[in-house]
């Protein structure tokens, strides 16, 4: 008598496997995230001295008076002041491909490798691929502007400012490759206003914009690093028409707002975020990890009213996208932003 076949298979017995499976990627995605964390308070917490070090290198021989070599773009009969490239509107006109860091270490991310000069060049390469007729490239250099610590200062706010003389240093560059600056903030314990006030000078520029980075708003009692910060949308709203009053005063071209988000709950009720003229508020997609888990990300959290951003990292992403795969995406980003 023939054997019997043997029975296919119980779908059922692979689900502890897979599911063990996912867990542990998860845990390895927060491990990987957290390692990130510390490692950006760490040197958050030595900024203040590396900044005053470079600050004195770079500013040297600058000149400069008390607006630090700001233009002004308001009380004159010249003509209304444009982007780069000569255009007043943001989106959908271009798309921008920027680069994101600090100098004050490599870990901070691309932008912080060698000149701004050099980098310019190489964010002019990356950029290539994103152009079509119907979208130029605008570039962006996203500038640490405040970054989070893991000590409080002597404000206990968990922050440090970059020196006037670093932000002049890259927007100077940025003037020279034709491309935005976008200053990003960290708050730690302060908020996204107060430090975007205390910008207030080179956001009247032209060619300055913002980007909020929430997983770095801390309350009180947590420490950047070891949480993960969020913001709500009425702070977002506050800074977003604090944006539209600095372009209606000055009659400025349209400005990049930025908010970095890789969890749901980092931007609570997003909802309710309003979007004020002059202001091109843009949700940007910020987590790495495979290709497959960034495109989830980017399906749930980019809301159909808003622009969309995608973030790419050199080091953390595993098998980095290409821009004809970002270009694929369902909307196409708007800004595309490597770190």
């Amino acid at each position: 008598m023939p054997a019997e076949p043997p029975s296919p298979p119980d779908p059922s017995a692979y689900r502890p496997a897979v599911a063990v499976d996912e867990r542990r990627r998860r845990r390895e995605l927060q491990r990987q995230r957290t390692v990130r964390q510390r490692r950006v308070v760490a040197l958050g917490g030595v900024l203040a001295t590396l900044a005053f070090v470079v600050g004195v290198v770079t500013g040297a021989g600058s000149g400069g008076g008390d607006d630090d070599g700001a233009r002004s773009s308001a009380g004159s009969e010249e003509p209304a002041p444009t982007l780069p490239s000569g255009k007043r509107r943001l989106f959908p006109d271009h798309r921008v491909v920027g680069f994101y860091g600090a100098p004050q270490a490599a870990e901070l991310g691309i932008l912080g490798i060698g000149s701004p000069d050099s980098v310019a060049k190489k964010l002019t390469r990356q950029a290539k691929p994103y152009a079509t007729k119907e979208r130029p490239i605008l570039p962006a250099f996203e500038l640490l502007a405040v970054i989070a610590a893991n000590a409080p200062g002597d404000d206990d706010l968990y922050r440090n400012r970059q020196d006037d003389a670093i932000i002049r240093r890259y927007l100077t560059a940025a003037r020279k490759a034709k491309a935005i600056l976008l200053l990003d903030i960290q708050p730690g314990r302060a908020d996204f206003l107060t430090e975007a006030k205390a910008l207030e000078k080179w956001l009247k520029e032209p060619d300055v914009s913002l980007a909020l980075d929430p997983e770095w708003r801390m309350d009180a009692g947590e420490i950047p690093g070891q949480v993960i910060g969020s913001v709500d949308a009425d702070e977002v709203n506050q800074v977003s028409s604090y944006l539209s009053d600095l372009v209606r005063e000055g009659n400025l071209p349209e400005k990049l707002m930025l908010v970095h988000r890789f969890t749901e709950e980092m931007v609570e009720r997003p909802e309710a975020v309003e979007k004020p003229p002059g202001v091109a508020v843009t949700l940007n997609v910020d987590g790495f990890g495979t290709k497959e888990q960034k495109l989830a990300k980017y399906r749930v959290l980019v809301p159909q009213r808003f622009r969309a951003g995608f973030k790419l990292f050199y080091r953390e992403d595993t098998g980095l996208m290409s821009p004809r795969e970002v270009l694929a995406l369902r909307p196409p980003p708007d800004i595309v932003v490597y770190e």
